[in-house]
């Protein structure tokens, strides 16, 4: 009997052999993902203050929904009945759902981990929930995402060796349980999440667990959570050449540019963070030359592009201190206008690191880039 293709497959195109940079297409019902890739967030199914037709100006390839959020509200029967995610927040290209456990983690003393599974208090009203494996692959499986993460419990950096190998244990076997209960494999992919924190044996015994499993595709957990940039660095360039080369490789909660560079550069696939429509919120702009906080006094006065590099709508059509009022007077285009602009630069960076792999010198852009950025190299 011949095997089923999964829904989401990867291919890869070109490899940088001294970095392990590589430059692939991931192919998706809904669509092909030109990799490396940043995914902006769209945490309740919308990226904050942007419409989905500004994204795709922007040009970005996939987006990213969060699980615990959309089941707690409109809830995941409702999303169900309207078409699932695609149809209800009208985006056509892929998507890609979280399973919530990063946010489960986040709650703090809000929530208690057990075999079973996690029970929680909603962050909205207290209401008592408990998220199992099989009740996540229900709620991923109701919104409908292109790619869909397996439930995981993602420690914090302090976390102990033996808590660590024991949460480590938990999220293989509810990895498992995971793939028993996926059931919609013509649509949607179920990624495995490496965990393991900050222990080399322990990330190996979970590759080693996770890939005998044989999942369509793999995401690195349990970093950039608090770190040093030295700690984050290791266990990265560690962990990532090790995932299966034919699989699409996926680094969690990245987005900064130096770490979209480092991730490239050491194999990663796809990345996804709030960061850039967050220090939107905050009046703060990312520009060729460096980080630029609009809202600061010094550009009241500066009628300049956000950034003379940038060919984003906000930059075509409107200034620095134009934009730094609007931050100031606390006017929604302010942020709208810095977030078009953070994930249109993102983008963009992401169009250039494809383009130096095909060229072999992600490297050598990357020591540019830092230099004109103002980041230190590790």
């Amino acid at each position: 009997m011949k095997e089923k293709k999964h829904a989401v497959t990867y291919e890869l195109l070109h490899e940088d052999k001294s970095t392990g940079a590589r430059r692939g297409v991931i192919h998706t019902p809904h669509g092909d993902i030109q990799t490396p890739v940043f995914m902006p967030v769209g945490t309740q199914a919308t990226v904050k203050s942007l419409t989905p037709e500004e994204l795709k100006e922007i040009n970005a390839q996939i987006i990213l929904s969060n699980t615990y959020h959309l089941y707690l509200r409109p809830g995941s029967k409702l999303v169900k009945e309207a078409g699932g995610l695609h149809n209800f927040m009208k985006w056509d290209r892929p998507i890609l759902t979280d399973s919530g456990g990063f946010q489960v983690f986040s709650l703090g003393e809000l929530r208690k981990i057990k075999e079973e599974g996690v029970e929680f208090k909603s962050h909205l009203d207290g209401s008592k929930h408990l998220f199992t494996p099989e009740k996540v692959m229900e709620i991923e499986e109701d919104l409908g995402a292109d790619i869909i993460m397996a439930f995981d419990e993602c420690v914090e950096h302090t976390a102990t060796y033996e808590y660590t190998k024991q949460s480590m244990e938990r999220t293989t076997r509810w990895a498992e349980r995971c793939k028993k209960a996926h059931k919609n494999i013509d649509e949607q992919s179920l990624f495995g999440i490496v965990q393991g924190g900050f222990y080399k044996d322990l990330r190996d015994k979970s590759l080693e667990d996770l890939i005998a499993l044989d999942f369509p595709g793999y995401a690195i957990g349990g970093i950039s959570v608090g770190e040093t940039k030295e700690e984050f660095l290791d266990i990265l360039r560690y962990t990532a050449p090790k995932l299966p080369k034919n699989k699409p490789r996926y680094l969690m909660g990245v987005g900064s540019p130096d770490y979209l560079i480092e991730a490239a550069l050491a194999g990663i696939d796809m990345c996804d963070c709030v960061l850039p429509t967050r220090i939107a919120r905050n009046g703060t702009a990312m520009t060729w030359s460096g980080k630029k906080v609009i809202r600061n006094a010094t550009y009241e006065r500066d009628f300049s592009p956000i950034d003379e590099e940038c060919d984003c709508y906000a930059c075509k059509n409107y200034t620095r201190a134009y934009i730094h009022h609007l931050i100031k007077a606390k006017e929604i285009l302010g942020v709208r206008l810095l977030s078009i602009h953070n994930l249109n630069f993102l983008t963009k960076l992401m169009e250039r690191v494809r383009i130096e792999i095909e060229n072999d010198n992600l490297s050598n852009f990357r020591d540019e880039f830092y230099d004109k950025y103002g980041y230190t190299k590790e």
